[in-house]
């Protein structure tokens, strides 16, 4: 079937990934990183109850989530880890224009656009100004505001739904590949982004591949 739309994660697409952040800033203070990734963000590629997974479905606040994870990476003897103090060393990496100027082109071209994103509440008015939100995307879906996170398959089926889309008209693009993996089990056709800058031009190269 013919692809009618586009749908973009946006940290790791539009922004450098805070996974590859987190894990450079791990080495940087000698943490294991894998530890640092398990104990803050929890099994990213399933949808849980840890406190990072309730704070994207705006379960909790950033607060509690903090006490939280806080409380994880001590509970076995471990090291404290405070997400937020981690999180404060990666931000400020920039946006990549050339996602940008492709999600233009895509909707210049009158295809959907779409922006399905696993997010906070409180982190809004420090990611919602980096992006002309208006300018590229037909429907905004925030994790947060509705409930649901990806992977799980309902929030796939909102953002299609709300792009007027079947998941067979639709090409979703993320840089985690549990998401990449869960917009697949509902239909759609996908793109895994690399964690590096260097990465880019290969994904909006099969990412282009897949709406010939």
């Amino acid at each position: 079937m013919t692809v009618r739309g586009v749908i973009f994660d946006f940290g790791g697409v539009f922004i450098d990934s805070p996974f590859d952040a987190l894990v450079a800033a791990a080495r940087r203070r000698g943490i294991d990183h894998q530890r640092l990734l398990d104990v803050v963000f929890g099994s990213y590629d399933r949808d849980t109850d840890h406190p990072w997974h309730r704070l994207e479905r705006g379960e909790i606040t950033v607060e509690v989530a903090r006490d939280e994870i806080i409380a994880l990476s001590v509970a076995d003897g471990g090291e404290e880890l405070d997400p937020f103090t981690l999180i404060a060393d990666v931000v400020g990496s920039g946006v990549r224009d050339e996602v940008v100027q492709r999600c233009r082109s895509y909707r210049d071209a009158g295809l959907s656009t779409g922006l399905l994103t696993n997010n906070a509440k409180e982190f809004e008015p420090f990611w919602r100004p980096l992006l002309p939100l208006d300018e590229l995307f037909d429907d905004v879906v925030d994790s947060s505001a509705v409930g649901l996170r990806k992977p799980d398959p309902r929030v796939y089926e909102l953002a299609l739904d709300r792009l007027g889309l079947r998941a067979s008209e639709a090409v979703f693009i993320d840089d985690a590949p549990g998401n990449v993996e869960g917009a697949l089990a509902v239909g759609m056709r996908a793109v895994l982004i690399g964690p590096r800058r260097d990465d880019v031009p290969a994904a909006l190269a099969e990412l282009d591949s897949l709406l010939r």
